[in-house]
């Protein structure tokens, strides 16, 4: 209802026009969510695995084919599925905002400062601080059910212990942490795809205007795919230091002293970045594929690709 609200609100504003530059438009809302469940669900093995390795690092010694077979040795191949139900829902909500939400402030923000990047960068500040909101009790069970086997027996089970235990809004206090990783991410997924689909589109025309033998239309269809790779790159590089501090802040339960006491742990001990590697297969295996989803389906629906 509050989001819904938001978009009422925003939907009054002078600018935002469905379609065009960002603005108002259930679609948008539509083709990130299946984007965003689509790619994080076929990538959960890769997740557990990342996750595994971040609580408990000096089981693997950072080696990603050491984790993975001590998890299959150990737990089963099908634990490698742990925590899908979660990461589906959750971050299908999460790509639904995030996407949405981040098109709809674009013509909010569009004249702010005279700088185009600037103006998107605040518009990706706000998606994602919105759906870090929808992700803490997703991140919350998801965390805990690969951490620990045992802590509950699907999703909904583990989702009621929370509550009984440490209270109903408990994952909420993960907030900081969230936020942390995802407003970076959301910068260097979002804003970066935007540019960089930008930049390729404008190269393939001049090309195309010089006489190559290809149509533009043809070319332009691999548009996306060029221009997610780096942008998951940098989306992972940014966001990795608050993944880590919220992987360790749910690892054993709540920390005791907060966001600031796992960032604190992590920075004594040196691992702020470790599991880098593993998240780096991770990250770019959803983003390189969900940006193009994204991109395809928006078409499908009738929007302009990206970078048009």
């Amino acid at each position: 209802k509050i989001f819904a609200l938001i978009v009422f609100l925003f939907s009054s504003c002078e600018g935002l026009k469905p379609g065009a530059a960002g603005g108002v438009d259930w679609r948008y809302f539509a083709a990130g969510g299946l984007s965003a469940a689509i790619s994080h669900g076929y990538t959960t093995p890769v997740d557990v695995v990342k996750t595994r390795m971040q609580t408990n690092p000096e089981m693997y010694n950072g080696s990603v084919p050491i984790a993975v077979q001590r998890i299959i040795a150990d737990e089963g191949i099908l634990f490698l599925l742990q925590g899908l139900g979660p990461t589906c829902v959750g971050y299908g909500l999460e790509g639904a905002i995030k996407f949405g939400f981040y098109e709809l402030c674009k013509p909010i923000f569009a004249g702010v400062t005279s700088s185009d990047l600037f103006n998107l960068l605040l518009a990706s500040t706000v998606a994602g601080a919105l759906a870090s909101i929808v992700l803490c009790p997703a991140e919350d069970i998801r965390i805990r059910l690969v951490a620990n086997p045992d802590y509950a027996p699907s999703a909904l089970a583990g989702l009621a212990r929370i509550s009984k235990e440490d209270g109903p809004f408990s994952s909420f206090g993960s907030l900081p942490a969230m936020v942390s990783k995802q407003i970076p991410y959301t910068m260097g997924k979002q804003v970066s795809f935007d540019f960089f689909c930008e930049g390729v589109h404008s190269v393939l025309l001049n090309l195309c205007q010089t006489g190559c033998f290809v149509a533009l239309d043809t070319l332009d269809k691999f548009t996306p795919v060029m221009a997610a790779l780096p942008s998951a790159v940098i989306a992972c590089v940014l966001s990795h230091p608050g993944d880590t501090v919220l992987t360790r802040y749910f690892k054993n339960g709540v920390h005791p002293e907060g966001v600031l006491g796992s960032f604190s742990d992590l920075i004594a001990e040196n691992r702020l970045f470790i599991g880098i590697k593993a998240r780096l297969l991770h990250v770019i295996g959803i983003l390189w594929i969900q940006l193009v989803i994204y991109d395809k389906i928006k078409q499908f629906l009738g929007l302009p690709a990206t970078g048009h």
